[in-house]
């Protein structure tokens, strides 16, 4: 949805909060963009635009050198880059080295819509993609989705690392990251009374809360200690730690004294880890 505010245009997208879309206004003004053009006058034009629009212009740059250079030295938040560029680096070539080196959001400013270069610029990935001449409105749309998708993919990102850095040294760790609720939740595994399948979710139950998150059961017994948990039941695992009693084919749960089911198949594999006299 395109919103007009104070004779500007800010592309806001489903589902964002009115504080999001505050918090969107106040910060514009610090987004950094380098632009990369060798054409002086449509450069500056370009700047003129952009300073209107209320961002901040770190450079103008006419070369992929050049460009790759300023990045290493002013980290921008974007960078307008136009395709063909003298020497002998295109825009495609800077933008590929500096989306590898850099991972910074390109946005592709070109005179030239043919299927060969389209095809060459989709490789790197690029934000957007502006034909010349361009509207005021159509610049600022852009560049606002582009941060917007590039805000979103380094979260994705970074809970990808953390999860991942998470399941390579869990033998290390007394704790997990969940994603549940729109955010990632710290659970300590000491906390963790008993898991419950249900469907494409599990709900993990500690003592005074519990959390869904899509996952499955296999990847739980991958994840949880295996020295202190144990599946009982197709549907369950415990803390062995967290277990009141056990009448067969029931065991109850402390604190919560919650009963859950043993199954026939993970009797067995329960009772061998019990310190049974």
């Amino acid at each position: 949805m395109l919103v007009e505010e104070n004779n500007l245009y800010f592309y806001f997208f489903p589902g964002q909060t009115a504080l999001q879309r505050n918090l969107k206004l106040t910060d514009m003004a610090k987004v950094k963009i380098l632009v990369v053009e060798d054409e002086s006058i449509v450069a500056r034009d370009i700047q003129n635009i952009l300073t209107k629009l209320g961002y901040q212009v770190t450079n103008i740059v006419n070369s992929g050198e050049k460009a790759i250079r300023e990045v290493e030295d002013n980290k921008p938040d974007l960078i307008l880059m136009d395709i063909m560029l003298k020497g002998s680096m295109t825009g495609i070539d800077a933008a590929k080295e500096i989306k590898e080196r850099f991972s910074l959001p390109v946005i592709f400013l070109t005179a030239y819509a043919d299927e060969n270069t389209l095809n060459k610029a989709k490789i790197t990935e690029p934000y957007g993609y502006i034909i010349k001449p361009f509207k005021e409105k159509e610049l600022q749309t852009t560049i606002e989705m582009a941060l917007y998708k590039y805000e979103k993919d380094e979260e994705v990102k970074r809970e990808r690392d953390l999860y991942h850095s998470l399941i390579e040294n869990k033998e290390s760790k007394d704790s997990i990251f969940v994603r549940a609720d729109y955010r990632l939740n710290k659970i300590n595994f000491d906390d963790i009374y008993y898991v419950e399948a249900l469907k494409d979710y599990v709900v993990i139950n500690t003592s005074d809360n519990s959390y869904t998150t899509h996952t499955t059961m296999k990847e739980m017994v991958r994840i949880l200690p295996a020295k202190d948990f144990v599946r009982i039941h197709r549907s369950f695992i415990v803390n062995l730690n967290k277990i009141f009693s056990i009448k067969y084919p029931d065991l109850v749960i402390e604190g919560k004294m919650k009963v859950l089911p043993i199954g026939g198949l993970y009797r067995k594999e329960l009772y061998s880890r019990l310190n049974l006299i």
